[in-house]
């Protein structure tokens, strides 16, 4: 019974867990690095760590995430598990020099 409790309270844990952990940060406006390659079909968290002192969003379309990142914050974004191929993204707030891609493969 206690074994059974604490699988269905763990359960949802589980759906959040990643095959991979990558990092991103965002500095002087900027992705850092600016493109990074992750594995094809798999599900991974992407860590963004906002280095500025203002607020950044990541957003992609193609991977259909937006995610707002504090001033000197972190936050992390679940993705995939991805097709291979390429898929940009932006930082909606300085679009102009915030961009980058991660290519699933």
């Amino acid at each position: 019974m206690k074994r059974t409790l604490l699988f269905a309270l763990l359960l949802p844990w589980a759906s959040h867990a990643a095959d991979a952990d990558f990092t991103l940060r965002v500095k002087d406006h900027r992705f850092q690095p600016a493109e990074i390659t992750i594995p094809a079909g798999k599900k991974i968290s992407l860590s963004v760590e906002n280095q500025d002192s203002t607020p950044e969003e990541f957003e992609s379309y193609g991977m259909n995430r937006e995610k707002i990142i504090a001033g000197h914050g972190t936050v992390t974004i679940y993705i995939g598990p991805l097709s291979a191929g390429r898929y940009t993204f932006m930082g909606e707030f300085h679009a102009d020099t915030a961009q980058g891609a991660i290519t699933a493969q």
